[in-house]
C-alpha cells in the first residue's frame, strides 16, 4: 500500500531542492519515472538527489582522487547525522523525513557510498563477476529502496531474499550494465572505469588500448554485442517483477524494462559501436516503450 503522507510544510524547501536535482539531470533519471505513484514520488526525489550528488563527487573533473574520497567521506558523514536524527543538509532533511515514514533504513544509501568509492579506487575490473558485484552495490539497493518505498518488499534481517527482490536485483544489475555499454566512449573520455572486464576483452582478442583512445574493432564489437545478450537475459529474468506490483507502480518498472531493452537494441544497430556515439533514445522511442509497457502488464 502507497504512504499517502503530504510533505511537512517546513520540508517544502527541502523536497523542492531534491526535485530541482532530478529536473536538471532528466537524461539519467530512469525511463517513466514520472508513471511513479504520486504519493511516493518525494521520497522517490531524495534518494535520486542523495545518489546524483554523490556520484557527481565521484566524477569531479580535475580534482584529485584524495578530494573525491572527501567530498563523499563528508556524503557519509552527513548520512549517519540524519540517521541520528542531526540532518544537516536539503537532501538529508528529505530522506530523514522519508526513514521516520517508510521504515527505510540508511543501509542501502551506504551500499551506493561503497559503489562511489570503487568510481574513484577501481578503474578496471577483471571478470564479469566482479562488474556484477560492483552493480550490487551501485544499482541494486535503488532497486530495494524502491520496493520498500512503495510497502512491495522488505529485507528482513536473517530470512531468505523475497523474489521481488532477486527480480528487481536483475532488473537493476541489467541497467547498470547497459548504461556502462551505452555511456562506453563517453567513460573513456572522463577518466571514469573501464566497465569491460579484462577476462572478456582477452576472450574476445579486444586491445585495451584500441578502446582508450577510442578506435573501434570488429572483436570490440562481437564483445559488446555479447553483453548486450547478457544484459538482455537479467532484464527478461527479472520481468515476471512486473506482474507482481500494484497499479501504476508495474507499469513504471514495465516502461523501464522496455527502455533498457530499446537501448541494447540501439547498441545493436550500431554493431556495438558505442566508443564514437552514445545510443538514445528518441520522444518517438520512449512512446514505443511505454505502449510495450502497457501491453507487458496486460498480456
Amino acid at each position: 500500500m502507497y504512504l499517502l503522507s503530504a510533505i511537512p510544510s517546513h520540508l517544502t524547501a527541502d523536497f523542492d531542492y531534491c526535485r530541482d536535482i532530478v529536473r536538471k539531470n532528466t537524461e539519467n533519471f530512469p525511463v517513466g519515472s514520472l508513471l511513479a505513484p504520486r504519493q511516493i514520488r518525494h521520497h522517490l526525489h531524495a534518494v535520486y538527489a542523495f545518489a546524483r550528488t554523490a556520484d557527481d563527487f565521484a566524477d569531479l573533473p580535475g580534482r584529485e582522487n584524495d578530494t573525491k574520497l572527501q567530498l563523499l567521506d563528508n556524503w557519509s558523514d552527513r548520512l549517519m547525522l540524519a540517521e541520528e536524527g542531526k540532518p544537516n543538509h536539503p537532501v538529508f532533511r528529505a530522506l530523514r523525513h522519508t526513514f521516520d515514514m517508510t521504515g527505510l533504513t540508511s543501509a542501502p544509501f551506504h551500499e551506493l557510498l561503497v559503489a562511489f568509492r570503487m568510481d574513484v579506487t577501481n578503474k578496471r575490473y577483471e571478470t564479469l563477476a566482479e562488474l556484477e558485484e560492483y552493480c550490487r552495490y551501485s544499482a541494486n539497493p535503488v532497486g530495494r529502496i524502491i520496493l520498500h518505498i512503495a510497502g512491495e518488499a522488505y529485507l528482513e534481517p536473517g530470512e531468505p531474499l523475497p523474489q521481488k527482490i532477486r527480480y528487481s536485483d536483475a532488473i537493476c544489475t541489467a541497467l547498470q550494465l547497459t548504461n556502462h555499454l551505452q555511456d562506453l566512449g563517453q567513460d573513456t573520455l572522463t577518466g571514469r572505469p573501464l566497465y569491460l572486464p579484462r577476462e572478456e576483452l582477452e576472450r574476445f582478442g579486444v586491445d585495451e588500448k584500441m578502446i582508450l583512445i577510442r578506435r573501434f574493432s570488429p572483436p570490440l564489437g562481437n564483445l559488446v554485442k555479447h553483453l548486450v545478450e547478457q544484459s538482455r537475459q537479467l532484464f527478461e529474468y527479472g520481468s515476471p517483477l512486473v506482474k507482481q506490483l500494484q497499479w501504476p507502480l508495474n507499469l513504471e518498472m514495465a516502461t523501464i524494462i522496455e527502455g533498457g531493452l530499446a537501448v541494447l537494441g540501439k547498441i545493436e544497430e550500431m554493431d556495438g559501436n558505442t566508443l564514437r556515439g552514445r545510443p538514445r533514445l528518441t520522444n518517438s522511442n520512449r512512446a514505443a516503450c511505454l505502449w510495450r509497457a502497457i501491453k507487458r502488464i496486460r498480456s
